[in-house]
């Protein structure tokens, strides 16, 4: 019996990752849950431009139980960005975090201490990639939102279609006050279980997503996802959001 059928391809096979950005991945080693030898993550970040992922997000996280501040990450990105300068075969690599909506993040919004990812959205100049918990939304979710928004911030929800909690009229809700959708690729492989497989799907045939990210945490987790089945009519939809201008 063969792997796949005819109705399944594979992201390594389906051409879409020719040219993508992926928005969020745990790459920059030794700072969170993520990929923790600065040898793998170079091996990762080969592997995603074989693959040809032309420029890749390190989005770490920053939440009251990883308390990384965006001076620490800076430095920790340079020095990877010095590493690899000499070395061949790596995507172009930018520095994001992934914020957890919580107390840690509503006092660095006060401050305007934040990492942005800027340098390739256009016309959403300072993007920050956002969070909640997947059991229940933080208290005042839309308030803290709106208060981004009114910062000059431009909220990008991580995987959405994993926070349970959430029925289709909040996401619709987001996207019209002006929060963008980034879905985890795994998502739709299955990686969480077929709830979140069928939330993603519905989300991604409805058009509800801006942009695409890995999510990344370790070479074997993006080597499978690569070699995952995932159904082929949603390669139609997901080419629009692989590499969004």
């Amino acid at each position: 019996m063969w792997p796949f059928s005819p109705s399944t391809t594979t992201l390594a096979c389906s051409g879409l990752l020719e040219g993508a950005t992926d928005w969020h991945s745990h790459i920059l080693p030794g700072v969170d849950d993520g990929i923790k030898s600065i040898d793998e993550t170079f091996d990762t970040l080969r592997t995603m431009k074989e693959a040809g992922v032309a420029r890749v997000y390190l989005t770490p996280h920053i939440m009251e139980d990883v308390p990384n501040t965006p001076c620490a990450l800076r430095q920790h990105f340079e020095r990877l960005c010095e590493s690899t300068a000499d070395v061949a075969d790596m995507p172009e690599l930018a520095l994001g975090a992934e914020n957890m909506l919580d107390t840690v993040f509503s006092g660095r919004l006060t401050e305007r201490d934040l990492i942005p990812i800027s340098a390739r959205t256009p016309g959403h100049a300072d993007t920050l990639l956002v969070e909640t918990s997947f059991a229940n939304p933080p208290m005042g979710l839309y308030e803290i939102l709106s208060d981004t928004l009114k910062a000059g911030y431009f909220p990008m929800l991580a995987h959405p279609e994993r926070y349970l909690y959430m029925s289709e009229s909040d996401y619709t809700r987001l996207r019209r006050e002006g929060v963008m959708l980034q879905l985890n690729l795994p998502s739709i492989a299955g990686f969480y279980g077929p709830q979140v497989k069928q939330r993603a799907i519905h989300l991604l045939k409805k058009g509800m997503y801006d942009f695409t990210g890995s999510d990344t945490h370790s070479l074997k987790w993006y080597r499978r996802l690569l070699e995952s089945p995932i159904p082929r009519s949603l390669v139609k939809h997901l080419a629009p959001i692989m590499s969004p201008r």
